[in-house]
């Protein structure tokens, strides 16, 4: 008989691609997935896999470049860098328009309300609006107005909601925690990406963050102007989709010396010290809140089963590497789940 999984899906910004290589490898081994709770992106990806739309959202994302991912950005300085009126459209085009008690499982997104300061559970009512509310990161999307409230990422409350799924009797609960400051062996698979769209990406993602609190005017025609100018040069260049070099290989550990890690030529690594701009200043900030309200969380109620993904491998807003995203998660998932069953079994 199939083990009935509870499935608590922790925020994490892009790394919540994870998620789904999480969720394909419970799948893979048998245990049956009865209900989902989630907080920003693990709301986003628990109600669409909840929506039955997991595989349509996965092909969406994996084909995403660098230039697409741009187009998705739509730039606002109105309470948040992005309004996600693009990003969320795309994702109600392959949900369709359906309400969380209509869903084939039990499903909770986990927002906060700033205006009334308190978490918020949506467990009815429309499931497009509840991931949206859910995801809204400060600084990056716009918040959500319902009525008097305004609702944002139900992580600066509770980046991990397990209390929703306790009262669930099922088996197991398995818990994804999306900021984990362990787990140094695990490294992001590595894909060859062009490197021009990549820093052009950056940088814009950059000068949305420098320039966010003032000349908002100036920032937003400088951002478009960049936009135009990028979109321009990837029809120019354009042949490098077919001509792209097959996937590179994972590079073979660094040694270190005193400490330091090396590359593979020698030169010391530095990691990043500080933000590079005001959104990275901020978001750093919301990742530093969050990795120390999930341990509480997981100290008040210990899940059964955690997989860690640790918050060093990518940024909060580098959403292009849903690919690497995706296969980390299931090998720490297929990592985890192994220790886990060898013991139960021993």
């Amino acid at each position: 008989m199939k083990k009935r999984v509870a499935l608590v899906l922790g925020s994490g910004g892009a790394r919540g691609y994870a998620h789904i290589g999480v969720i394909e490898e419970i799948e893979r081994r048998g245990y049956d997935i009865a209900c989902i709770a989630g907080c920003s992106m693990g709301a986003v990806v628990g109600g669409i896999y909840a929506a039955g739309k997991l595989d349509e959202y996965r092909n969406w994302i994996e084909s995403l470049d660098y230039l697409d991912v741009l187009r998705l950005v739509d730039v606002s300085f109105r309470l948040g860098a992005i309004r996600g009126e693009k990003v969320f459209g795309q994702i109600r085009k392959i949900v369709g328009e359906i309400n969380i008690e209509d869903l084939r499982i039990p499903y909770t997104a986990v927002a906060t309300d700033l205006t009334n300061q308190q978490e918020i559970w949506f467990q009815e009512g429309c499931l497009h609006q509840a991931m949206r509310a859910s995801a809204a990161i400060p600084s990056l999307f716009t918040p959500v107005m319902q009525g008097n409230r305004m609702l944002v990422d139900g992580g600066i409350l509770n980046p991990l909601p397990i209390v929703p799924v306790v009262s669930s009797h099922c088996d197991l609960i398995i818990a994804v925690n999306l900021n984990s400051t362990n787990q140094r062996h695990y490294q992001l698979p590595v894909i060859q990406r062009p490197a021009a769209f990549k820093t052009r990406f950056d940088s814009l993602m950059s000068s949305v963050g420098s320039k966010l609190p003032f000349r908002r005017k100036q920032a937003e025609k400088l951002l478009l102007l960049e936009k135009e100018a990028l979109i321009a040069e990837a029809a120019e260049i354009n042949p490098w989709i077919e001509s792209a070099e097959p996937e590179a290989q994972q590079p073979a550990a660094a040694p270190e010396r005193d400490g330091a890690p090396k590359s593979a030529t020698g030169s010391f690594i530095i990691d990043n010290v500080g933000p590079a701009s005001l959104l990275d200043l901020i978001n750093q900030s919301f990742e530093v809140m969050q990795t120390s309200l999930a341990q509480y969380k997981i100290a008040g109620y210990p899940p059964d089963i955690l997989i860690n993904v640790p918050k060093r491998v990518c940024r909060f807003f580098e959403f292009y590497k849903a690919p690497e995203l995706i296969a980390l998660g299931r090998e720490i998932a297929r990592d985890t789940l192994d220790r886990y069953e060898n013991e139960r079994d021993s």
